[in-house]
């Protein structure tokens, strides 16, 4: 390997042909993604399609343009009904039954936003998060993987770190998923959170000062009503030992329409206050879900994305880099892939954890860092997050390591031989903390 200051002895001429041939081998390693890019629309792209089937949808529900901008239409209106979701789709008599069929089993519930969006076939990544498969009814998985109901030290809480915990203030939401990791708690109605059981959640935060970060989801917590929601923070805002909250919804992406001006001006008085939400896939970056998040960041708010790995929806790399990069065009940080859990009537959706590995070593240096999100397996059993990262750091010796780049270069890199404790003549954390005090 060229030693540095074999570099800065080369004419000014040849270091520029060096940089042409460098820019050249960049620019052929994402030639088969700027490629593959044009086959892959996001919700931008297919918008005239959607308004089509938005005129389409409003005359089968009679509803009007009005009604459609109004969230509370959106969910009152829900597609509920297996005849009525084969009138919107197109559905075959079988087709029909087949979902009535699921629907014995499992709940299932499409807002007409959401719908909106489908494409005519079942390979479209909207449809099949959506529309019940019969695959739901196959044997494996199970009820609680999280073991959330061995996580929960008072009603409404799951808290497996030692720092924060969650609350669940609802089981509804715009849509149910078809990949939902709680689906034991959909039910067959919506209930929010009693006011006495959210009540003795605040009270389980109040008495646990080492709590610093509550996150409100369910279910989808902006599906509680602003009143609700401004009482929720308000009542966290007052509690001296809880420094941020998150909030935990999916309706920028099933229900934009839920984030209203009245909305953000309300989440604007409670900051430090975050929202992380779920596009899985680039086709869900719409004009509506865009102007959603806008809001929401004219609001002060960051926003985060927590994509779950799925089976024929975005479990490539080229569908996962187009998709994190469309969210960045919106404002919103990729933070998360979580592999998909083992949940009872889920397994279809789950891919090797080698396909996740492999979407993570094509996305770091083949686009930006912040279009890079960290890919997470949840530990069985309530055991927390684990990150899951390609294998950067081949070995380590004396003074040096062996790194392997993002391309696959094997380079050697100086590592500063560790001190022993004898040796070192720096202090330990204890001996600053007590010369502090």
């Amino acid at each position: 390997m060229q030693h540095e200051g074999a570099f800065t002895r080369r004419s000014k001429e040849e270091r520029w042909q060096i940089a042409v041939r460098r820019a050249k081998e960049l620019r052929e390693e994402i030639s088969d993604y700027r490629r593959a890019k044009k086959e892959l629309p996001t919700g931008f792209d297919l918008a005239q399609r959607t308004v089509r089937q938005k005129e389409r949808l409003l005359a089968i529900l009679g509803g009007t343009q009005e009604d459609w901008d109004n969230w509370h239409w959106q969910l009152a209106n829900r597609i509920e009904d297996a005849e009525l979701l084969g009138e919107v789709l197109g559905l075959s008599p079988k087709e029909r039954l087949d979902v009535a069929r699921v629907g014995k089993t499992y709940r299932w519930a499409i807002s007409p936003y959401y719908a909106s969006l489908m494409g005519s076939d079942d390979a479209c990544p909207i449809r099949k998060q959506a529309v019940p498969s019969l695959e739901e009814l196959d044997s494996g998985g199970e009820l609680d993987p999280m073991a959330e109901e061995y996580t929960s030290p008072a009603p409404c809480i799951t808290r497996r770190y030692p720092d924060r915990l969650i609350i669940n203030v609802t089981n509804q939401c715009a849509m149910f998923c078809r990949h939902c990791q709680r689906r034991r708690l959909i039910g067959e109605e919506d209930q929010h959170s009693t006011l006495e059981k959210l009540t003795a959640a605040l009270d389980y935060i109040r008495s646990n000062p080492e709590i610093r970060d509550v996150l409100l989801t369910g279910g989808d917590a902006l599906i509680l009503s602003d009143e609700e929601i401004d009482w929720l923070l308000t009542q966290l805002d007052q509690i001296p030992h809880v420094e941020i909250k998150r909030l935990g919804t999916r309706t920028p992406v099933t229900m934009p329409q839920r984030i209203t001006p009245k909305l953000c001006a309300i989440l604007e008085k409670h900051h430090p206050l975050y929202v992380n939400t779920q596009f899985n896939t680039a086709q869900e970056v719409t004009p509506e879900a865009a102007a959603a998040c806008s809001r929401l960041a004219k609001a002060g708010i960051p926003l985060g994305n927590q994509a779950v790995l799925l089976r024929g929806i975005n479990d490539h790399p080229h569908l996962m880099k187009r998709l994190n990069q469309a969210l960045l065009e919106i404002r919103v940080r990729p933070y998360y892939i979580f592999h998909a859990k083992c949940v009872i009537g889920t397994m279809h959706f789950r891919v090797p954890v080698e396909v996740g590995i492999s979407i993570m070593e094509n996305l770091r240096g083949q686009t930006s860092g912040l279009a890079v999100p960290t890919y997470i397996i949840n530990a069985p059993g309530g055991l927390g997050k684990t990150p899951i990262l390609p294998q950067y750091m081949i070995s380590a010796d004396q003074g040096k390591v062996l790194l392997r780049t993002w391309e696959g270069k094997i380079v050697p890199y100086s590592n500063p031989i560790p001190k022993t404790a004898a040796t070192s003549p720096g202090f330990t954390v204890e001996e600053k903390l007590a010369g502090s005090s």
